[in-house]
C-alpha cells in the first residue's frame, strides 16, 4: 500500500498529516493521561506499525508516557518512501508456531509472554497487568494473562466475541467495553482496585510481619472498643 501511494506521488508529509486527522474518542488520551499519573507502566503492542504510532502518540503529546512500543518495524527508504517489515518473519513455515488465531506476522502472546518474564526477573512477578484490545489478534495475549489480571476486550469486536465463546479459558478478569468513555470508567475503576489492593497488602505487611491477620481479628477484640451510644433526637 505505501509503495502504491508512493507511485502516485504521495509523501511522507500527506501521509503524516493524514495520520493527525485520525478520529480518536475524545476520553482516551484523558484516559491515557491518568493511567500514567496513577504511576501505570504503559505499554503498546499493535500490528500497526512504528511510523503510524508515534506519530499519532506524539501529535498528542503521549508518546513518552509509553515506556515499550511492540508493532511492527518500518523506516523511510532513500526514495521517500515507508517500507514496513513484519516483527515475525512471516516467510517461515511457521513464524510463531501459535494455534492462535494471530496473524502470521505476529503472535502477541508471546510478547505478553516476554514482558511477563521479563518483570519476574526484575522482581516484579505480582504486577498486575491490564489488556485492552478489539481484534483477533488480541485473543491470544488475553489467554496468556494470569489470575489477578484483567483483559478489556471491546464488546461486540472480534476480541470479544472469541473470549465469550468460552470465559473459562481466560484466567483474567474480564471487562467489556463499548466506547472511549466507558474505556475511561472502567480502567480508571480497575486501575483504583488494584491501588486498594496494594495498600490493604501493605497495611497487612506492617501489621505482621509475614502474615497478614488485619481480616482475622475476632469479635472478642472488637467488643473491647467502646460502644457507640445513641444520639437523643
Amino acid at each position: 500500500m505505501m509503495k502504491e501511494l508512493h507511485s502516485q506521488g504521495k509523501t511522507m508529509e500527506d501521509i503524516e498529516q493524514v495520520l493527525k486527522r485520525t478520529p480518536i474518542h475524545p476520553r482516551v488520551i484523558p484516559a491515557i493521561e491518568s493511567a500514567f499519573a496513577l504511576g501505570c507502566e504503559l505499554r503498546i503492542v499493535s500490528d500497526a506499525n512504528m511510523f503510524f504510532i508515534e506519530t499519532i502518540l506524539k501529535h498528542h503529546g503521549i508518546r513518552d508516557y509509553f515506556s515499550e512500543i511492540n508493532t511492527n518495524p518500518g523506516f523511510v527508504d532513500g526514495q521517500g518512501r515507508l517500507r514496513i517489515f513484519p516483527y515475525h518473519d512471516f516467510t517461515c513455515n511457521s513464524p510463531h508456531g501459535c494455534i492462535n488465531p494471530c496473524p502470521p506476522n505476529m503472535c502477541k502472546g508471546l510478547i505478553i509472554e516476554r514482558i511477563q518474564a521479563s518483570l519476574s526477573m526484575e522482581g516484579k512477578e505480582k504486577k498486575k497487568m491490564i489488556y485492552l484490545g478489539d481484534g483477533a489478534g488480541d485473543y491470544c495475549p488475553s489467554l496468556k494473562l494470569n489470575e489477578g489480571d484483567y483483559v478489556m476486550p471491546r464488546k461486540n469486536f472480534p476480541v470479544w466475541d472469541l473470549i465469550s465463546k468460552n470465559t473459562k479459558l481466560v484466567k483474567a478478569e474480564i471487562h467489556e467495553w463499548s466506547n472511549g468513555e466507558e474505556l475511561e470508567y472502567i480502567l480508571l475503576q480497575i486501575i483504583d482496585k488494584i491501588y486498594m489492593e496494594e495498600e490493604e497488602e501493605n497495611i497487612c505487611q506492617l501489621i505482621s510481619g509475614d502474615y497478614c491477620k488485619f481480616k482475622t481479628i475476632s469479635v472478642v477484640e472488637h467488643e473491647t472498643l467502646p460502644k457507640v451510644l445513641p444520639v437523643p433526637q
